[in-house]
């Protein structure tokens, strides 16, 4: 090869490399965009794009971190943990690109000669100033980002209580360009200055509700969730006290009978501590379904850690009430008779694991909510979990529907579709009340196929999550020899 083409092939690669880092800056300033604007198409053009051209750069971002980095929801793209952990440094990238692309040029240094001109050039005696425009983003007299960000600096971490609640109220809620997710940390110390009774009542609303908007984070919940096990003393995750978490928040408009009590009766029967926690609303005049579901089950209910601690060495299962466990935490989810939405709170109460339960078993309905609630727990360093993807806020199977369970087996994610089973015939009416038939199914007086199947599914998918079975369909052989030499007995 001659000498000319071999400095052809240099310039050539060194081009090429020129052009991918232009490429990767190009890529890291599109994902600032989609940082700020949660939003293809808003992201697009806050940097002069078509949204087809960010859609190409995020689906290059996706392949280059092997990550989705950003999930659809009703509110627009959620950051995976992943990109939230980019957000300040690609942040940090970007407002530097813009300050130096802002920079002026020194002035002087070249003579006529060197520029080509014809000697008439010189300083102007006057000069007109820049076209006064106020800029857009700004009300009039409002700071900038950065004076904001200033501002927003000053309270610190030994400030007021209401005052470090404030800031990380300004922090989320202040609008495009200046806010940004709260960390870990943050949203820890905003929920529990709430929790110790510390805001004051106009602030409480504020941070769920902007939250609640935009889609609440990962890392967010993960905060909330910390913030809650600190104020009930919840016991360290893997500790040996219990085997199952089970947590059951029921709306007040379900109005099935709960044959997931029975599932988790099985789980006990063959030898597992189980921990029961929810509430069944706090308005409907069967808020106590689930104590008066649970006491004649026979299942102990406590209204402490300490007395579920004691229960458990005994009766191998407990139920707790989150209005005798945590009655702040039930009070504030009970602000959504309030304001008619659920509160990021609602996802991270299932995550609460009072007992430090070594797995838990979950029901998320909403699809993003899933993968949401499986990226807390991995924050939280849960190792076993499972979530049944077509029951809202307790875990009981629905076998005549196709069930996607999402799990963590041994922290890492683990899926599988459970296929639909024909659903038998429907049991005709006995006359005997919703509370009198799940008490008959249990004791043998009735038969039910469609109930005896929930139970049993339900009973397997606790037991997948407890890892004595990876098939279900194995785990199912095993509920169902539970459900047959159960102890028919009631309280």
């Amino acid at each position: 090869m001659g000498k000319g083409a071999a400095n052809e092939t240099v310039e050539g690669s060194a081009s090429n490399e020129r052009q991918t880092d232009l490429g990767r800056l190009r890529l890291l300033l599109a994902l600032d965009a989609l940082l700020r604007e949660n939003s293809v198409s808003r992201a697009a053009a806050s940097v002069g794009l078509q949204p087809s051209a960010m859609s190409r750069l995020l689906g290059q971002l996706r392949d280059d971190y092997a990550d989705p980095l950003f999930l659809r929801t009703g509110h627009g793209l959620r950051p995976t943990p992943l990109a939230e952990s980019l957000r300040l440094r690609v942040r940090a990238l970007a407002a530097e690109t813009e300050a130096l692309l802002g920079a002026k040029p020194n002035d002087g240094g070249s003579t006529a000669a060197q520029t080509g001109h014809a000697g008439w050039e010189g300083r102007p005696l006057t000069d007109a100033p820049p076209l006064a425009v106020r800029p857009c983003r700004l009300l009039e007299g409002e700071p900038a980002p950065e004076q904001f960000a200033a501002k927003l600096a000053e309270i610190g971490e030994d400030a007021a209580p209401e005052r470090r609640l404030a800031r990380c109220i300004a922090t989320v809620g202040t609008g495009a360009g200046r806010s940004r997710p709260l960390n870990e940390g943050e949203a820890e110390d905003a929920l529990a200055i709430i929790l110790a009774g510390e805001a004051d009542p106009v602030q409480i609303g504020a941070p769920m509700t902007v939250l609640h908007y935009r889609g609440p984070t990962a890392v967010e919940v993960a905060g909330f969730v910390r913030a809650m096990r600190r104020h009930v003393g919840a016991i360290e995750p893997a500790s040996g006290i219990a085997d199952l978490d089970w947590p059951c928040y029921l709306s007040p408009k379900l109005k099935t009978a709960p044959w997931f009590l029975h599932a988790a009766r099985l789980v006990a029967e063959a030898g597992h501590r189980v921990v029961l926690h929810g509430n069944f609303g706090q308005d409907s005049e069967e808020r106590h379904k689930l104590e008066t579901a649970a006491s004649a089950a026979g299942i102990p209910i406590c209204t402490s850690i300490t007395a579920a601690k004691a229960t458990l060495g005994t009766a191998g299962i407990a139920y707790l009430p989150l209005s005798a466990f945590a009655p702040q935490i039930y009070r504030l989810l009970g602000l959504y008779r309030l304001m008619e939405m659920r509160m990021p709170l609602n996802a991270a109460i299932h995550l609460i694991n009072p007992m430090g339960g070594r797995a838990s078993l979950l029901g998320v309905a909403n699809p993003s909510s899933r993968t949401l609630s499986r990226d807390i727990a991995m924050l939280l360093g849960t190792k076993e979990l499972t979530i049944l993807g077509n029951t809202r806020d307790h875990a009981e199977f629905t076998p005549y529907r196709q069930t996607p369970v999402f799990r963590l087996v041994g922290g890492e994610a683990c899926d599988l579709i459970v296929p639909a089973t024909m659903a038998p015939p429907a049991e005709p009416r006995t006359g005997l009340s919703s509370r009198e038939y799940w008490q008959a199914v249990w004791t043998g007086a009735a038969r039910d196929e469609r109930a005896e199947t929930i139970i049993i599914t339900t009973t397997a998918s606790a037991l997948i999550s407890l890892r004595n079975h990876d098939d279900f369909d194995a785990a199912c052989e095993t509920a169902r020899a539970l459900w047959g030499n159960r102890s028919r007995r009631m309280a």
